[in-house]
């Protein structure tokens, strides 16, 4: 009897465990597939435009727009201490003269969530209502997440930058491409999940 519940048992466990995989790599493919491919409104002008550092395609993305006039300032969330504007213009390829005046960068933000946070912030200051967000395409689902959390009021207009890596077809194939999306969609996940773990649970009981 006791060797047939216990039989019983790890064949209930065996297929929860299975049907979580499934769910899981359901929601991954899923995640995947939202991952934008294309900028959805080019010619859209906002308040202004907001890059995520993490690479530079996404500067070197924000100054093109900014120079093309699609916004009245750039902010540059998430850039190290001791980084300047002309230190940026120079690594980018830009003129200074040209955009120098109207770019802002964010030393506080070392995250996503922090990025939403410094910028919300910044946003408030300016008196803005809209702005365009630039990051990478993979990124772009979580970083609409947070942005749109901390800014319930604020026109977001999302516009992905195309790292080269992440065209090579189909993103399952690619090791380095898989685990960066499978990375990604956890993150997502934490994210989507995070207000709803109780404060006393979080580092330091308190919310993040």
């Amino acid at each position: 009897m006791r060797r047939g519940g216990g039989a019983r048992i790890l064949r209930n466990v065996g297929g929860l465990v299975v049907l979580l995989l499934l769910v899981g790599l359901i929601g991954l493919w899923r995640f995947a597939a939202a991952i934008p491919s294309e900028v959805t409104s080019p010619d859209r002008t906002t308040d202004a435009i907001v890059v995520l550092t993490g690479g530079s395609l996404r500067v070197e993305g924000g100054l093109r727009l900014l120079a093309d006039g699609k916004a009245k300032k750039l902010f540059i969330s998430g850039v190290y201490r001791g980084v300047d504007v002309n230190e940026l213009l120079h690594v980018s390829r830009q003129s200074p003269d040209s955009v120098a005046c109207c770019v802002v960068l964010g030393h506080e933000a070392d995250n996503t969530l922090g990025n939403a946070r410094e910028t919300a912030q910044w946003m408030e200051s300016e008196g803005y209502r809209s702005l365009r967000l630039v990051t990478a395409s993979y990124h772009m689902p979580r970083s609409m997440l947070e942005f749109s959390r901390a800014m319930p009021a604020i026109e977001i207009v999302p516009n992905p930058v195309f790292p080269e890596f992440l065209q090579e077809a189909p993103w399952w194939r690619s090791r380095r491409t898989a685990l960066l999306i499978g990375t990604e969609y956890v993150k997502y996940l934490a994210a989507v999940a995070r207000p709803y773990v109780p404060a006393a649970l979080r580092p330091g009981g308190a919310s993040d």
